[in-house]
């Protein structure tokens, strides 16, 4: 069995698991898991992998990650193969080292050290593992969570590996996410001449005011777990690039990163309310992405500060901030959750790459907290 933090992210990195493809992944986490006395429950839908493993009794700390990857991009512009990876100065480069096959590893090495020491350990270790994390979310975590509140599991705590560090292994945690609400508009016109406007109705002059009224919004303040809602504008378009012609619609994207003091519901009232009271002709179609959540603050955060503190040696801010995650999903089990990761400086980049020392650190971290909870 592999037993090295590097060597077991190398083997997980070489295989191009993008989103939701597996490709092999979890047979590799899944076999590594068997040999230390795990069982597991394997809930493959369509293209998605997933699975469920459990050993011991008692209260359960779940390891909660995805094997998918974004795509590369063009090979080109990597400085190797990013399915090929490689350590340089100490460095270890590949897609998915940092988001997250290097804490998936780093999860796995921390458990077989910490069985191998206590193998009568109290408590019960899980691992929540899916491959739809990157793409659309919809037969990944989410079914694994249904299929565990129909079997009346439960998760105590919940350690999720993303990667929450922003310049050191432990400088930032996460005990939530914000919301995540997307609305695509269509504000209509009627397509004519470029040189004889008064004869259509050009929706880009129209809609420029009202995008700008939309983005003024206020919604709340904020409060002590988050940062006020915020709105942006992911996509625009209209036309189809001849300079001649009044396009017959303007198309905008809004993205609304939201707190628990306002509502998906209140959020939608808001809008529609400025588009109505502005005379627009204008269709909409929302998307969910999932709503805020915040940890109930206990035994799991005071155990990760005080891991973190003393094998990282930094004092970790706690932030909801970021994208959302698949913590949305497990706080329908409401165990206590937190985030904790490698940096997040390169992921999603090209040349993606996480400090080996970091991977070390971070497999420390967890095993210090599996002893902290059940020795």
């Amino acid at each position: 069995m592999i037993c090295s933090v590097t060597e077991l992210s190398k083997k997980l990195i070489r295989i191009p698991s993008i989103s939701p493809k597996d490709l092999g992944c979890q047979d590799i986490i899944i076999n590594f898991l068997s040999k230390l006395g795990f069982k597991i429950k394997e809930i493959n839908i369509n293209d998605t992998k997933n699975f469920w493993a459990t050993r011991g009794l008692g209260k359960t700390l779940t390891f909660a990650g995805h094997t998918d990857v974004v795509p590369p991009g063009e090979y080109k512009h990597w400085n190797n193969n990013p399915f090929d990876p490689i350590v340089k100065n100490g460095v270890l480069f590949g897609r998915g080292a940092s988001d997250m096959k290097g804490a998936l590893a780093a999860m796995l090495i921390a458990s077989k050290r910490f069985i191998e020491k206590y193998s009568n350990h109290k408590g019960r270790l899980s691992f929540l593992i899916t491959s739809d994390e990157e793409s659309s979310a919809i037969d990944g975590t989410t079914k694994i969570v249904d299929y565990l509140i129909a079997k009346k599991e439960v998760i105590d705590y919940c350690i999720i590996g993303e990667p929450t560090s922003i310049n050191k292994i432990g400088d930032c945690i996460k005990n939530g996410r914000r919301g995540s609400l997307t609305a695509d508009l269509e504000i209509l016109g009627i397509q004519g001449h470029i040189a004889y406007p008064h004869l259509a109705d050009n929706p880009i002059h129209k809609g420029l005011p009202i995008i700008l009224k939309l983005l003024s919004m206020s919604l709340d303040q904020g409060n002590t777990f988050f940062s006020p809602t915020s709105i942006n504008v992911s996509n625009i378009h209209a036309g189809n690039g001849n300079s001649n012609i009044i396009p017959a619609s303007l198309l905008i994207q809004f993205n609304f990163r939201f707190s628990n003091e306002v509502s998906e519901n209140q959020i939608k009232l808001k809008f529609i309310e400025i588009l109505e009271k502005n005379n627009v002709n204008y269709s909409i179609k929302w998307h969910l992405s999932g709503l805020p959540f915040v940890t109930k603050e206990g035994l799991l955060t005071k155990i990760v500060m005080e891991s973190i503190s003393s094998i990282a040696k930094n004092k970790p801010i706690i932030s909801t901030d970021g994208g959302t995650s698949d913590g949305r999903f497990i706080a329908k089990l409401n165990p206590e959750i937190i985030e904790v990761g490698l940096t997040s400086n390169t992921i999603h980049k090209v040349n993606e790459c996480v400090k080996i020392s970091d991977l070390k650190t971070l497999a420390l971290i967890y095993e210090d907290i599996m002893e902290k909870l059940f020795i």
